[in-house]
């Protein structure tokens, strides 16, 4: 008797719709397609609520799962089979039945000065008082007004290119936004400064795709790994656990730097108030594979130096609506 083998699977990748997720996206299925050539890998694209309110703050509308919610009800659905996500926009505590599959290689995650022409040339401590600075990130606008006080700071939403067309016209004399999105969508030369870890910690996972799927779809999950980067799987393990203890979201300003140096792993972190008058910053240092737990020492840490009233404040603020 013959038998018959069963048909190559076919794995429905989600993604948002804005071109940087689908950049990001695209890349993923070409990377799995290189490593499992009989396995079809097909896109499927859906907007989340960060893509669709557009008009109102981050930190207002609250972050947890804004730019994730909706793929993952896809995967409980089983309408997708897995979602690639910007690693910074994944809560760090997911839905039941989900897990966080594979961290794929990082990017450069510092954040950029992106110029208006007008200021050409100068760097972000050479610009002159009152210039306007758009960004949408609390952690970005408290580790700046810590450092430059005198400038002016204005939100700014919409996809990158929405963006930068704000900047080109005007309305903003800068943007901080991530190197690595910069990168991704082939605008390097907008660039104009690489902003030292002095001046701004980058944030959780910046930089790193993070690939969700459901938690007891092993065979998938092996499919996965094949793309991971180890040193970042760990980098980001550290520092999405640090993120976790301190319960913050997103869209609090809680910043970090990870460096790997042979099997040690060395996590700075940052917890600063929106104005920028309080911060506390700290590092640890231990075995890589112990980055989990670096994490949440870290964050002990800095709750006995302070954080915990810093969030509570910032808490209560974003829930008055200031």
């Amino acid at each position: 008797m013959t038998s018959v083998s069963s048909p190559p699977r076919t794995i429905r990748i989600g993604s948002r719709k804005s071109q940087l997720a689908l950049v990001q996206t695209y890349w993923v299925q070409e990377q799995l397609q290189k490593s499992f050539p009989d396995i079809t890998f097909e896109v499927h694209t859906m907007s989340t609520q960060g893509d669709i309110i557009l008009d109102v703050a981050l930190a207002k509308i609250g972050d947890k799962g804004l730019f994730t919610k909706e793929l993952e009800l896809g995967m409980i659905n089983q309408e997708i089979d897995f979602a690639v996500h910007s690693l910074k926009d994944l809560p760090t505590n997911l839905p039941p039945g989900l897990a966080l599959a594979a961290i794929t290689e990082r990017e450069n995650p510092a954040d950029a000065l992106v110029l208006h022409e007008k200021y050409k040339g100068l760097q972000i401590d050479t610009l002159p008082e009152g210039a306007v600075i758009g960004t949408s990130s609390l952690r970005r606008l408290a580790q700046l007004r810590h450092q430059f006080p005198h400038f002016t700071f204005k939100d700014v939403r919409g996809n990158l290119n929405t963006r930068m067309a704000k900047l080109d016209a005007g309305e903003y004399d800068a943007l901080i936004l991530a190197v690595a999105g910069l990168e991704r969508l082939g605008m390097s030369d907008r660039v104009h400064q690489v902003i030292p870890k002095e001046i701004s910690l980058h944030a959780v996972g910046q930089g790193a795709l993070g690939i969700e799927c459901r938690a007891d779809d092993t065979e998938l999950i092996t499919i996965l790994k094949a793309i991971e980067h180890p040193a970042t799987r760990d980098r980001c393990l550290a520092e999405r656990a640090f993120l976790r203890q301190l319960e913050g979201g997103c869209q609090v300003p809680i910043g970090v730097n990870t460096v790997i140096t042979g099997n040690e792993l060395t996590l700075t972190g940052i917890v600063a108030s929106v104005d920028g008058q309080n911060l506390v910053q700290d590092s640890v240092t231990g075995e890589a594979k112990e980055a989990e737990a670096l994490g949440i020492e870290l964050a002990h840490l800095l709750r006995k130096q302070g954080a915990t009233e810093i969030l509570n404040q910032i808490f209560t603020e974003i829930q008055r609506g200031s």
